[in-house]
């Protein structure tokens, strides 16, 4: 997978995070996949690694081994809390930034754990927190967000996610780039450089182009499914089979993600893409 993802010009990896099914590991495991990612990458790309966990004190062990092996940062979101408050998320990151040395990723992503941070916490966050200085931000309405934290803060570089599915107007309102798990690497890739380029037309068009696929992956419940057989028919990986619980995909799945493929033009998923 870091291979694959290398060869399709990924200029950073994250690993562990929410659809890397992290949640469904135990420490060791966690630890076994990050000294796997981090021998193979073998400093060719910055790796972030997911360290978030119901216990603060698993967060800086994790974040600690996590440097120890070279990261360039850790991404941590809030643990599930009832009525959750300001102090309290503060407060982790708080405690993290005092713990260890380097770079901290802050994933704003309430589906996962039920803790909405306003931007006026996620600026205090990136003011009075030195270490973080990097945002995932998965909190729909996404770019209205990613205006209202640029308007109380400029120490934040942030970065989408959630398949994809709006790179193009996160990237206009001024997001960093994305980080996320779309089968097809390359064209998020494609549309970052040329935006970054100042051919934003050109970015438009090949988004555009490529949106039916990047819709149908980031399909509510199978997202993960789906996007693990794509993998498989990539050649990423050997078998596309999910960790339980999961929820399977059935044969008209499979048949649409042949007539997806075919209407965006991909013939043949193992072949890089190189634009259209």
């Amino acid at each position: 997978m870091v291979e694959f993802q290398l060869d399709k010009g990924a200029s950073g990896l994250t690993i562990l995070g929410v659809l890397g099914e992290a949640a469904k590991m135990n420490v060791d495991e966690r630890k076994q996949v990050m000294d796997t990612v981090m021998e193979t990458v073998n400093g060719r790309v910055p790796v972030v690694v997911g360290v978030s966990h119901p216990h603060t004190t698993t967060v800086i062990d994790l974040s600690r081994g996590a440097f120890a092996a070279g990261a360039a940062g850790v991404m941590i979101a809030p643990p599930r809390m009832d009525e959750p408050t300001d102090a309290q998320v503060m407060a982790l990151y708080q405690s993290v930034a005092a713990a260890v040395d380097g770079a901290i990723v802050v994933q704003d992503f309430p589906p996962i754990n039920g803790v909405i941070m306003s931007p006026d916490l996620l600026a205090r966050i990136a003011d009075e927190i030195p270490s973080a200085r990097y945002l995932k931000l998965e909190d729909p309405p996404l770019m209205q967000k990613i205006s209202a934290i640029c308007q109380r803060t400029d120490k934040f570089e942030i970065f989408g996610g959630l398949g994809g599915m709006f790179l193009l107007e996160e990237l206009q309102r001024g997001a960093s780039g994305t980080m996320t798990g779309f089968a097809f690497t390359e064209i998020l890739v494609m549309v970052y450089a040329r935006f970054m380029a100042g051919d934003k037309t050109g970015a438009a068009q090949l988004f555009d182009h490529f949106l039916p696929l990047i819709r149908y992956e980031n399909q509510p419940v199978i997202n993960l499914t789906i996007r693990k057989e794509l993998l498989r028919r990539r050649g990423a990986i050997d078998h596309a089979t999910l960790r339980n619980p999961f929820a399977p995909i059935d044969a008209g799945t499979h048949a649409e993600i042949d007539w997806v493929l075919k209407r965006v033009g991909i013939m043949d998923p193992t072949q890089k893409i190189e634009g259209v």
